[in-house]
């Protein structure tokens, strides 16, 4: 097996790149983990070219040990990077080296693809009116009818069956129609398992060196041990700074009366208890409406009660529904359990009142009040399930908040007592963030109320808007701000029509949407949480973004508001350990849209003025790349004509491709089977730091705790907890008065014992506005 280095070497020069330091750290860094099956936290800055970094050492690990590694992302555009650019590239270049080209395979969720045995006709419509019959009938009988003709005859020609491959897109509502989901699926027994897509594309899977997946799925195949995937010893999770709100979206359940009526619906042909089951969804619906929005801090009888019923009567009809020992495979019946079991299981959970769950009443405008259940923290369940049974990597742009990897390894499962061995490192950014980037502050602006976005801000985006010719990402905490801000902007550019466009979020697909943005440089682009974080348009298309606020979570928001009050009863403060965290990620996540490349240059304008005079500022600022930063509006004017005038036209946009089994581009070779960095500590506490390319000021960690009482300062017995808040509160940024009141400790008493720990309180920032 020829040396990493080797393996690196031949990559760069195969896909015409430039050795990277931060590129080559990391990659031995991946390297040293798998060997020693330690974990690692990655921070890579835009730009080092981590997943070439990742994906070198996963393939050597696969060609020695004839075991696949894992790559799980959180977005669909990094998935078709790695499949459709990264993968054929690499294995182009790995292959005169290694002997045989590395194999690659993408495998996603059952619902993403069709099902072959629906499409014959081997499951109910899930619409009335037989809209399959319809669309074969009489194209123009509807549009939906129209769309499932499409799909069909897009069957006929497909390899992959993968919905991705499908453009333009369909809705929701046809897709069912040709698609089944896990629950439902007949598995082996199903009669056309041979001619299966989600089995074909799995199957090829099993002999490949690098499988690509998305966070969900291996979720699931950790959490339920289906085994979807491969057995391996090796799991990378680039975006990993997603990985905790996608394995909650997994892990959460709701319910609804209707939900439970569709259910009874569903199987009233093939059971007796129906309805009482339809009845028991009625009876929830109406409870469920005299219930108030927002958390449950308990269940009121009357839900209870309501409950129960669903859980009787579902249980009733569950058992109804087993088929005989020895009799055929019905689709009917399997969608059928499915429907049923759903209900059946959620009313159960909920009724537990597990200590870690959240249960919530949403009120939706087109469904009505709807329950969720979803866990206060998934930390345990990922520590037990992904890190106790193979070597993790864990990367993103965004992992060190406030200068420490601590606030995401805690939402892992990475600290506290049992946490297992793990280490961070910052490899840094090759940009040059200070000369190709201004983070300008908006600090004339009022502070930002609850009664939707300003004509103040509305005046300051135009003003940006029209200095920067368009060119424009907007990035907005709801979807509201969004609209709004999109509609007053086509007002105001009313007159010079063909001039500057404004395109919002929701308008048609993210994908299509992002594609028309990096096509016209005289176009904007308003959204909210998708495109903070899932858009990569390098060039001039996008010389300016637009934050129009701080993103906390909302304060009604049942999960992050029982996170908040669960650590303040353990004497933390919820509100830097959760809101300011969450918000230090997504702005992050945010300001890095802007600078993709190195020759990339522009503007991230914050329309917030709390970044500058919040207690909470230096441990936001500390969170974002070092830019240039001001508050000089008619310098920040200037430059944005500036780049305007001198803008190269934009970059070459790729539209999708069609696709083989394995989820690569169609036609693509996929070669024989498979017969400045900083360093931190593990999550004991222990860490070491170099000084950061950046001078950013950083709080280091002293070494771990050696006894359970590690000092008396001013009478007072520290014990290692102890300890571990004071390093919290440090790199969460709270002042000295702060850390007091929160241990109800003199301050005196703090300081003594910040000062014998090195630590420092004194709260100092990244960025510094004049």
């Amino acid at each position: 097996m020829p040396s990493l280095d080797d393996l690196l070497t031949a990559a760069v020069i195969g896909v015409g790149g430039s050795t990277r330091p931060g590129q080559v750290d990391m990659a031995h860094a991946v390297s040293d983990a798998v060997d020693k099956q330690e974990h690692l936290l990655v921070q890579a800055g835009t730009g080092t070219g981590k997943s070439l970094a990742y994906l070198v050492p996963a393939i050597q690990h696969a060609m020695a040990t004839g075991r696949p590694a894992i790559v799980a992302t959180a977005t669909l555009a990094l998935q078709a990077q790695i499949i459709d650019r990264d993968m054929p590239r690499l294995a182009a270049a790995l292959e005169p080296v290694l002997g045989r080209r590395p194999t690659y395979a993408l495998v996603k969720g059952r619902r993403n693809y069709l099902c072959a045995h629906k499409l014959e006709g081997g499951f109910p419509d899930d619409d009335e009116g037989s809209l399959l019959s319809v669309g074969q009938v009489d194209q123009q009988a509807s549009r939906l009818g129209a769309e499932v003709v499409r799909l069909r005859e897009w069957a006929e020609e497909t390899e992959s069956g993968d919905r991705d491959e499908l453009v333009p897109g369909v809705s929701e509502r046809a897709w069912r129609q040709v698609s089944v989901s896990a629950r439902e699926c007949l598995g082996g027994k199903c009669p056309m398992v041979a001619e299966c897509f989600v089995e074909r594309s799995r199957e090829a899977a099993r002999d490949v060196d690098i499988i690509v997946t998305n966070h969900s799925f291996m979720a699931i195949d950790a959490f339920e041990g289906r085994q979807m995937l491969p057995e391996h010893d090796v799991l990378i999770v680039d975006e990993a700074h997603e990985l905790v709100d996608r394995v909650t979206s997994t892990v959460t359940d709701e319910l609804t009366g209707p939900l439970a009526q569709a259910a009874a619906k569903r199987a009233a042909r093939l059971a007796e208890s129906t309805d009482a089951l339809d009845d028991a969804g009625v009876f929830l619906g109406d409870v469920a409406a005299q219930l108030p929005e927002g958390r449950l801090l308990g269940i009121p009888d009357s839900l209870a009660l309501a409950l129960a019923r669903i859980r009787d009567t579902a249980r009733r009809v569950a058992t109804e529904l087993k088929p005989d020992k020895d009799a055929e495979v019905d689709g009917t019946r399997q969608v059928a359990r499915s429907a049923v079991d759903e209900v059946l299981d959620t009313a159960e959970r909920i009724l537990e009142e597990r200590e870690l769950d959240v249960v919530w009443v949403s009120q939706d405008p087109r469904r009505g009040p709807v329950l969720r259940v979803a866990p206060m923290s998934v930390a345990m369940l990922l520590r037990d399930k992904v890190f106790g049974e193979r070597t993790v990597v864990m990367t993103s742009a965004t992992l060190e908040l406030g200068g420490t990897f601590n606030a995401v390894a805690g939402t892992l499962g990475l600290r506290g007592e049992g946490s297992p061995a793990w280490r961070g490192l910052d490899v840094g950014s090759p940009f040059d963030y200070p000369k190709q980037a201004v983070a300008y502050v908006a600090r004339h602006l009022p502070s930002p109320g609850r009664d939707g976005i300003s004509e103040q801000t509305l005046d300051e985006i135009e003003a940006l808007v029209r200095a920067s010719g368009g060119r424009a990402l907007g990035l907005f905490s709801s979807m509201r701000a969004a609209r709004d801000a999109t509609e007053a902007m086509r007002e105001r550019f009313a007159e010079d029509e063909g001039e500057i466009a404004f395109l919002c979020q929701g308008e048609d697909q993210i994908s299509t949407l992002v594609r028309q943005f990096a096509r016209d440089p005289r176009t904007c682009l308003f959204g909210t949480l998708t495109l903070w974080q899932g858009v990569d348009v390098p060039g001039s298309a996008c010389q300016l973004v637009i934050i129009d606020r701080i993103p906390f979570p909302r304060p009604d928001d049942p999960l992050s508001s029982a996170r908040t009050q669960a650590i303040a009863r353990m004497g933390g403060n919820g509100f830097m350990a959760v809101s300011a965290t969450h918000a230090a990620l997504r702005l992050a996540q945010g300001a890095g849209r802007l600078i993709r490349r190195g020759d990339d240059k522009g503007v991230v304008a914050f329309l917030d003025s709390r970044m500058m005079t919040a207690r909470y500022a230096g441990f936001l600022q500390a969170s974002l790349p070092p830019f240039w930063p001001t508050v000089d509006r008619e310098l920040v004017l200037g430059a944005l004509r500036r780049l305007d005038e001198h803008a190269p036209p934009p970059l070459e946009v790729a539209e999708p491709a069609l696709r083989g089994t394995t989820g690569a581009l169609k036609g693509t070779r996929m070669g024989s089977s498979r017969s400045a960095s900083r360093t931190t500590g593990s999550g004991t506490g222990g860490e070491t730091r170099g000084i950061p390319a950046d001078d950013r000021p950083v709080a280091a960690d002293p070494p771990p705790a050696e006894s359970s009482r590690t000092a008396v300062t001013g009478g007072h017995a520290w014990t290692a907890e102890a300890d571990e808040e004071l390093r919290d509160g440090v790199d969460l940024g709270l002042s000295l008065e702060e850390l007091a009141e929160s241990l109800e400790l003199p301050e005196e008493t703090v300081a003594a014992r910040l000062a014998g720990l090195g630590l420092d309180a004194s709260g100092a920032t990244a960025m510094r506005f004049d």
